[in-house]
């Protein structure tokens, strides 16, 4: 069984290449630490990829696509055919996603693993599990079996692009509604009340979200998802571009590749993640804080940091894409930087610096 194979390949990081890159970090013509979060991810990536000075090659976007059974609760005023609509303005590269990605000199893969409708543009990977999940209000959002197909989906994809290249994978999302059961997945997760985590998503307004609040209230009551088991989560409810996501994610760690994770949807992705198989948070940089309200509550979870801060809640990858460049400043700083040697400048031990 793929989930299964993939759990047990994720080990811990490499602790001996990470000491062996802050060595290297705190020789550099700097004080130490003064690149801050970039010197971090440095040493991370050292850790991920066992390499003191690790270098980004190919880059991948992954964005999974899924549909909501939930919006006919009303908890969305964007329409639900939108899903389908926005998939080609991926492929052709128009949408934000699109922009950004050919900024970063990423590949985009969008792969349809539930969407209602059916899917043939060209370009779209088609591993649909179900046509949509189920009303989260009434029931679950699919079978505990549909949710392993959908992890193992995004196990497939991103195991397929690691296998063509790919050094650095971001993560996107699709899915009109999803803010709905990404909501849930907190609430079920780390404990919140309804009130706590739900968050505007597309064009919300007041009396909106009003109804997410009594809804994310009747999922969690008539679903009592298991919050130490991240499978019954995500099948009671949670979405099936957001399994995809987390089987992206595990994937990914798998490998020893690190992962971008996006704004909320992705971020509740990971949060199921790492309730399978917690040491893959490990693999995990958190690029940004979305303008979601409840999304530090999610990062706080996790216990990461976003690396940047731009009031971002588009979704798709795109604040992940965009923290490629930082990413790839990172591996730079450590690869390229001289010495205090090196340059032939006087050290800055930490007592000349305190004087």
């Amino acid at each position: 069984m793929l989930l299964v194979e993939t759990l047990s390949e994720i080990e811990d990081l490499d602790r001996s290449a990470m000491e062996k890159a802050q060595r290297k970090l705190d020789s550099l013509i700097k004080p130490p630490g003064s690149l801050g979060i970039l010197e971090k991810i440095a040493v991370q990536l050292a850790g991920i990829t066992g390499n003191p000075s690790p270098q980004i090659g190919e880059k991948a976007v992954i964005i999974m696509a899924g549909d909501h059974g939930v919006v006919e609760e009303g908890v969305s005023i964007a329409p639900q055919e939108v899903t389908v609509q926005m998939l080609p303005t991926f492929i052709t590269g128009v949408a934000g996603i699109g922009v950004l990605a050919r900024h970063a000199g990423a590949r985009i893969v969008v792969v349809d693993v539930g969407v209602a409708s059916t899917v043939d543009f060209p370009g779209v990977l088609r591993k649909k599990v179900k046509a949509g999940t189920g009303n989260i209000a009434k029931g679950p959002a699919m079978s505990r079996e549909e949710a392993v197909k959908a992890l193992e989906v995004g196990i497939q994809v991103a195991l397929e692009e690691i296998k063509r290249g790919a050094s650095l994978l971001a993560t996107g999302d699709m899915g009109i509604g999803n803010t709905t059961p990404s909501s849930a997945i907190l609430a079920a997760i780390g404990g919140y009340s309804a009130e706590e985590v739900a968050g505007r998503g597309t064009l919300v307004n007041d009396q909106v979200m009003n109804v997410k609040v009594r809804v994310i209230n009747r999922a969690l009551n008539v679903n009592k998802p298991d919050r130490d088991d991240g499978i019954d989560v995500l099948a009671k409810v949670g979405g099936l571009e957001i399994a995809g996501l987390a089987g992206v994610i595990l994937g990914a760690a798998a490998k020893r590749t690190p992962v971008l994770i996006d704004g909320f949807i992705t971020t509740a992705a990971a949060l199921a993640a790492c309730k399978i198989q917690p040491k893959a948070r490990q693999y995990i940089i958190a690029s940004h804080l979305s303008g979601e309200q409840a999304h530090r509550l999610m990062l706080e979870e996790l216990n990461l940091t976003p690396v940047i801060n731009l009031n971002m809640r588009l979704g798709e990858g795109t604040g992940a894409t965009l923290t490629m460049h930082l990413i790839e400043a990172a591996t730079k700083i450590i690869r390229e930087m001289a010495s205090f040697d090196e340059a032939g400048v006087s050290d800055l031990d930490d007592d000349k610096i305190l004087s």
